[in-house]
């Protein structure tokens, strides 16, 4: 049977209106697709428990017994019927409250069933609402095992198509099977990890008689899972190596000594320097260089970026760094211009705002050669920007770009430059291996000395006096202070509202102080007249949204206030609160929010009040909300489709899968290997159905 060709609509009891509703809700459209329309738990089908031993916090229950009587209870929409059940032991009641009749001429008083259900307490007593019942001599327990159920949509249950359905089909197609589903794995991998075929996975992926048999078959399938993404990685990463040369940049010249000798601002941390070492290796090693830099908000990544930049420089190359924001772009150029201030380096700045001869003078200086360091926004990526000799490029905040954009900065010059992406978002070492599994990745795990922890502290927003205290204390002593709101385009009317009304009664209640605000539809110029009050110190406190999340670098401000804290993610929190903390004072960050939260938002709070660790806060964030709403994913390009595996909580899976596909290629560089024929085959399908996991540079 061709599985991965066969419609499902040809299964017996599917057909065409159920096939449709399939495609359309769960994407199921062969009969491969049903085998991999995995349950999302199972319940155990194999014990029964006694009346009198239920209570209304267990999950699903089974029990043996008989009904004694049926009541009709209630008027109209409020009507239900009650069956009165027994074991012998205790008396539960079984409720209904639609399908009433077909109930009561489907079953009968006296007769041995078995109910299965999930205990709820009423009026103090216990009752299992809708139950499953089954006559008792059709079930034989020990062969159910553990019951599959499966995800349906609300459409699907209006149509009568629910978990059980789903389950009848599936138990078909493998009745239907006449051999074992095909291996998709060489039988040396499956033999060296002891791991079980494909076919018994599958069974009992779906059907276990046992928890063992499921961890067998969940093992299997994420190992492989896992396994071909981290293959199709290192397959391109080895292959892209070999085919573009790199620049070799020998020298470490005049530009990188006299900035290290005379202009460094600080000693550099140890992390600094090894990050740096490891970069020099790369720019000489022949290859071009493909590099991940993560550093925690404030590490001193910018720094380290110009320092590779001027090892371009001195060998004749230029160099670029491109920025998501004008702020941020803008920022760069300040900081750049500052510190590079007697050196002979000619640092321009490109975002859509330069025009006219100004702009036009870049382009040519680029074209010279005489414009060696360019700082920019997505205008660097324009066809008119053309470069004499670009040998570096640099890319901030690197998961606002999208694939196809950081790729157009390959075609800037003949020979691929070299290409360091950083980001301040940190990444859970799993993500990394997977989201930017064909980049070295580099780590700047210190902050520079003299830096105090910013202390974090939760307030609700009926305690404004408080708060307003603490904000006077700080500006009185000549600090500046961030106050920022959500920002989340469904609601940007709304947020904006908030934002303004914020902003006056700011005004009113603290109105010896000048404030600044800032949000995404002011026009640019009255944005950067804002922005520039707050940092040359003109105006003590800024309202912003999340505008001000990235770049903004003002070392006087020691307090960031967090309005509707609860509106935001913890990676978005851990950005936020990283605009404080950059000078020599003790800086806070107080998170507002209102009384009543859930549980998952109080434990986001807990977490930002006990740890400033961006690592923690990140492994924190992939496991409380999955890495496709992990901050940066969606806008790198590349949605997340793992039907199994969780790289939140199999991180050991995913680096035995990273080791198996490294052994794999160490041992058949070339791809050749008979042994290996079915893993460049089933590569090549996969490769046709899932995101090119490697196209990250």
């Amino acid at each position: 049977m061709d599985l991965e060709h066969q419609d499902v609509k040809y299964l017996p009891g599917v057909g065409p209106k159920r096939a449709k509703l399939l495609a359309d809700e769960l994407h199921v459209c062969t009969l491969h697709d049903l085998l991999y329309c995995f349950p999302y738990k199972h319940i155990d089908r194999t014990r029964l428990y006694y009346v009198h031993e239920l209570t209304a916090d267990m999950p699903y229950v089974q029990i043996r017994g008989q009904i004694l009587s049926f009541d009709v209870e209630g008027e109209g929409r409020k009507r239900r019927l009650v069956a009165h059940f027994t074991d012998g032991q205790g008396i539960v009641d079984l409720v209904w409250f639609n399908g009433i009749k077909y109930v009561m001429s489907a079953y009968k008083t006296r007769t041995d069933y078995i109910v299965f259900g999930r205990p709820n307490a009423f009026n103090g007593r216990i009752n299992i609402a809708h139950p499953d019942v089954e006559p008792a001599d059709s079930l034989r327990l020990n062969a159910m095992g553990m019951q599959p159920y499966y995800n349906t949509t609300d459409k699907m249950k209006r149509a009568g198509l629910n978990s059980r359905s789903i389950e009848h089909f599936t138990a078909t197609l493998f009745e239907s099977l006449k051999s074992e589903i095909p291996e998709t794995l060489p039988a040396y991998l499956v033999k060296s990890l002891q791991m079980v075929s494909l076919d018994e996975a599958l069974r009992h992926i779906h059907y276990p008689t046992c928890a063992e048999d499921l961890r067998k078959a969940s093992f299997r399938l994420k190992f492989e899972e896992l396994f071909y993404i981290q293959l199709n990685i290192l397959r391109y990463t080895r292959d892209r190596r070999n085919r573009y040369r790199g620049n070799v940049f020998t020298r470490v010249g005049a530009l990188f000594h006299g900035f290290y000798e005379e202009k460094l601002p600080f000693e550099l941390t140890g992390a600094q320097k090894r990050v740096i070492r490891e970069i020099r290796r790369d720019m000489g090693s022949g290859r071009q260089m493909n590099r991940l830099l993560q550093g925690d908000v404030g590490s001193g990544k910018t720094l380290v970026a110009l320092m590779s930049m001027l090892i371009a420089l001195d060998n004749g190359f230029q160099a670029c760094i491109m920025a998501p924001t004008e702020i941020l772009a803008e920022q760069h150029y300040a900081t750049f211009c500052q510190m590079l201030s007697g050196l002979p380096v000619r640092v321009e700045l490109l975002t859509g705002t330069v025009k006219g001869k100004r702009r036009q003078g870049i382009l040519e200086g680029l074209e010279q050669g005489d414009v060696q360091i360019l700082v920019g926004t997505h205008a660097v990526l324009e066809d008119t920007v053309r470069f004499k000799s670009l040998g570096m490029v640099v890319i901030d905040e690197q998961h606002r770009f999208g694939v196809a954009q950081r790729a157009r900065l390959w075609t800037k010059n003949v020979r691929p430059p070299h290409v360091l992406v950083m980001t301040a978002t940190p990444i859970p070492r799993t993500l990394a291996m997977t989201l930017y599994g064909d980049l070295d990745v580099s780590v700047i795990d210190e902050l520079p000395p003299g830096r105090k922890p910013i202390q974090t502290i939760h307030q609700f927003d009926n305690r404004r006096e408080s708060l307003y205290r603490g904000l006077r204390a700080q500006l009185n002593q000549g600090r500046q202070a961030y106050v920022v709101y959500p920002l989340i385009k469904e609601s940007e009317k709304m947020d904006i509202k908030n934002l303004e009304e914020g902003y006056e009664q700011l005004c009113h209640d603290l109105p010896e102080y000048k404030i600044s605000r800032v949000h995404g539809k002011m026009k640019a110029a009255e944005k950067e007249a804002e922005m520039q009050d707050f940092i040359s110190g003109k105006t003590q406190i800024l309202v912003a949204t999340t505008v001000i999340e990235v770049g903004v670098n003002v070392p006087n401000a020691s307090v960031m206030v967090i309005e509707n804290a609860e509106r935001f993610g913890l990676a978005q929190l851990h950005q936020l609160r990283g605009r404080v903390g950059r000078g020599a004072d003790q800086s806070y960050c107080i998170l507002v929010t209102k009384f009543q939260l859930s549980a998952d938002t109080r434990k986001r709070i807990q977490i930002m009040t006990e740890t400033n660790d961006g690592f923690e806060i990140a492994e924190a964030d992939l496991k409380l909300r999955g890495p496709g709403d992990l901050e940066g994913t969606q806008q790198s390009g590349v949605a997340f489709s793992l039907r199994l595996a969780d790289l939140a909580r199999d991180g050991q899976i995913v680096q035995l899968a990273r080791n198996m596909a490294e052994s794999v290629l160490d041992a058949d560089p070339n791809c050749a290997a008979e042994k290996n024929e079915i893993l460049w085959k089933q590569l090549a399908k996969l490769r046709k159905t899932i995101v090119d996991w490697s196209a990250i540079s």
